[in-house]
């Protein structure tokens, strides 16, 4: 009998019905959250330049904060102030960080250094908390409780920079903090965790498969379905759930999960749970927490202040850059099934800080929003307004309509040789089955045309066709570690400009 599971079960069950995870007014916890970051950090030198002590006794502390504090990407928010932060405390946030979050980058740029303080680890956690908690919405048996969970991270053998300071990707470090209470069911544990190199690191996942009775599993889906993968090799399986048959669970995160369902169910026995979670670099953001949905909750009284930028003229120019004065919004008068760019305040000392990320609220008064793309994964040049989303559901079209299995693509416009108009160039990474260019083109075509008026007005005008790459995903895959970015949270990008596409092609043809 699962004794203790029955204890989990039941503490979890309680605790959801006592002391619901959402706040009942979640326009005064936001504000709340606003009022608790300024009043942390007037004394900062971000603080004293702008204030923050008076923005407190302002009558609307949120219209006064948006007067008073611009927008921040990462190149103005680190020239300006994180770069002294790294040498001196106090200057976004009390003290120092003790890590810096390497983001994982999609261009081959040089990494960002994203601060991450004890507040900001403390804050990751109780969105991880009450993530758990809301497992008592789920009908899962006590049992699962007493499993093990197999969290697929980046390396968390973290460097120590010039100033003393740990630095990593993300995952590492918040594997490298777990709580205590995580110790005796986190696998595959620090000693693995901490391998350098990704494919040495998942073989001794995979040798170490059967000594763990996992029931629950969290990371990027590109990488879980490769790392599933070597577990039934190197150990003879025909599906995953043979040698983890309490398997119920998967957490995904960092891109969409539906271009990989495929891939991923092919390795199942049988149906699990699938819950989506926001996580980036800069802080946990909202999570699934019920069934019947991969809509997540945001965390809007777990520490962090939320803004919002619309997705559209009033935000955006046609090249996906945000304007001088764009329209900003809180979350009182955001707007369901609309494209925001988000904005986020954390305790790492982000301020007015843009994430990069386009999300819709489907469902404001459960707060539950889904990520539809990057603000820089907007294709748009010729007017065609192809978000992440609608890439993703083209490829989804694509996969039914000929029961292929794409598992990665990139897309981007290209001109024609005149130079005076242009083509969508696609580059599809098959994980099985066979498919012609022309046919993927034909498809994704008259798809995108029927389902975007916005791209069926450029096809007739400056948007001359469609050209279609396919390649074996593993050739894509072999184009990071070219570039020293394979592992557990990176990710391929969806929009690539013509150089981009011009150099991943050349080198997919040699």
């Amino acid at each position: 009998m699962a004794f203790f599971g029955h204890i989990v079960k039941t503490f979890l069950e309680t605790k959801h019905n006592l002391l619901p995870q959402e706040p009942a007014d979640p326009a005064t916890a936001q504000e709340e959250q606003l009022r608790t970051l300024l009043k942390t950090a007037q004394d900062t030198a971000f603080g004293k330049y702008y204030d923050f002590a008076s923005l407190l006794e302002a009558e609307d502390v949120r219209k006064a904060y948006a007067a008073r504090v611009p927008l921040h990407d990462y190149n103005e928010m680190n020239e300006r102030w994180w770069r002294q932060q790294r040498r001196f405390p106090d200057i976004t946030w009390p003290g120092k960080p003790a890590f810096y979050a390497l983001s994982s980058g999609t261009t081959g740029k040089k990494s960002k250094r994203i601060p991450v303080t004890p507040e900001m680890l403390e804050c990751t956690q109780r969105v991880g908390r009450a993530q758990a908690e809301s497992l008592a919405n789920f009908d899962l048996p006590a049992a699962l409780f007493e499993k093990d969970i197999l969290m697929l991270t980046s390396s968390a053998d973290l460097e120590e920079n010039d100033e003393g300071a740990l630095e990593g990707e993300i995952s590492g470090i918040n594997i490298s903090n777990l709580p205590s209470f995580m110790e005796g069911y986190y696998k595959p544990g620090i000693e693995i965790a901490k391998i350098p190199d990704w494919d040495t690191r998942v073989q001794r996942i995979a040798e170490e498969a059967p000594n763990w009775d996992v029931a629950a599993l969290a990371g990027i889906p590109s990488w879980m379905v490769m790392m599933l993968r070597k577990v039934i090799e190197v150990n003879n399986l025909k599906n995953i759930h043979e040698i983890w048959p309490n398997l119920a669970v998967f957490t995904t995160g960092g891109v969409a999960f539906e271009p990989y369902r495929k891939s991923f169910e092919a390795l199942l026995e049988r149906p699990i749970i699938i819950m989506d979670t926001y996580l980036a670099s800069e802080g946990f953001y909202a999570f699934n927490a019920r069934p019947d949905t991969m809509s997540m909750q945001m965390a809007l009284d777990h520490g962090l202040y939320f803004e919002f930028v619309p997705h559209d003229e009033n935000g955006f120019d046609a090249t996906g850059a945000i304007l001088d004065n764009p329209e900003v919004v809180d979350f009182r008068e955001v707007r369901e099934n609309k494209d925001y760019a988000l904005i986020a305040s954390t305790p790492a000392g982000a301020w007015r800080y843009m994430i990069g990320d386009t999300i819709k609220f489907t469902d404001k008064e459960k707060m539950e929003v889904v990520i539809t793309g990057r603000t820089k994964y907007w294709l748009n040049v010729v007017g065609s307004q192809l978000s992440e989303e609608k890439l993703n559901a083209a490829i989804q079209h694509l996969n039914e309509a000929t029961q292929a299995q794409v598992k990665e693509f990139t897309v981007g416009a290209v001109p024609t040789e005149d130079g005076e108009d242009y083509y969508h160039q696609w580059v599809i990474g098959l994980e099985n089955g066979t498919l012609s260019g022309d046919k993927a083109s034909e498809l994704l075509d008259s798809h995108l045309q029927e389902a975007n008026k916005n791209y069926a007005v450029a096809r007739r005008k400056a948007l001359k066709g469609v050209k279609v790459e396919v390649v074996p995903a593993d050739e894509l895959y072999a184009f990071l570690e070219r570039k020293k970015k394979k592992g557990g949270q990176i990710k391929f990008p969806k929009v690539m400009t013509g150089e981009q596409l011009e150099e991943l092609l050349t080198w997919l043809r040699k």
